[in-house]
């Protein structure tokens, strides 16, 4: 296992900012429902208005997407995402290109309670921009990073996962 993470690490540079992600995310729904939610590619920038731009065809292994993302810092962050293992309700590793590069895996386990989702990721900045922004302004650059982790798998919960109201036999929704 540490030989394949070191594979996939960022590799180390003199001045260079890693941003290291270990998050966990609880659902109150089971592991199928939250990944057929975040799965749904064409509502994520429905859900995500920090996402700015986002092109992609596929949840699936081979698959590239471009999108931007915009904290609430001032920069955006380009991103090329290339989804290199995706096993279906448990499991997706990408590597990250763009304006930052490095690693992520999202892991997916059934609890008690519904499900918990792990990110755990490995970023460092490449755009010349970003990386004076991560040397002279870390918190804020970590801040940005965790914002946008932690948003996400807010909106996901409130936008993908919320329950619709009840439909009543007139077919209006009830309030509850």
């Amino acid at each position: 296992m540490a030989e394949r993470r070191r594979a996939r690490s960022v590799a180390w540079q003199p001045g260079l900012v890693h941003v290291r992600s270990d998050r966990r995310y609880g659902f109150d729904h089971p592991a199928p429902v939250v990944w057929e939610a975040a799965t749904n590619i064409d509502c994520y920038t429905s859900w995500w208005p920090w996402l700015r731009g986002f092109e992609a065809t596929a949840f699936a292994t081979g698959a590239v997407w471009h999108a931007v993302a915009k904290p609430p810092l001032p920069y955006r962050v380009r991103l090329v995402i290339t989804l290199q293992d995706v096993v279906p309700c448990r499991f997706v590793r990408a590597a990250v290109a763009g304006d930052v590069r490095g690693w992520a895996e999202i892991t997916i386990a059934d609890t008690d309670a519904g499900c918990e989702a792990r990110l755990v990721s490995e970023l460092a900045p490449a755009s010349a921009l970003l990386r004076t922004l991560a040397v002279v302004a870390r918190p804020a650059v970590r801040f940005g990073h965790d914002w946008v982790l932690d948003c996400g798998a807010e909106q996901l919960r409130t936008h993908a996962l919320a329950a619709p109201a009840p439909i009543s036999e007139a077919g209006s929704q009830q309030a509850t």
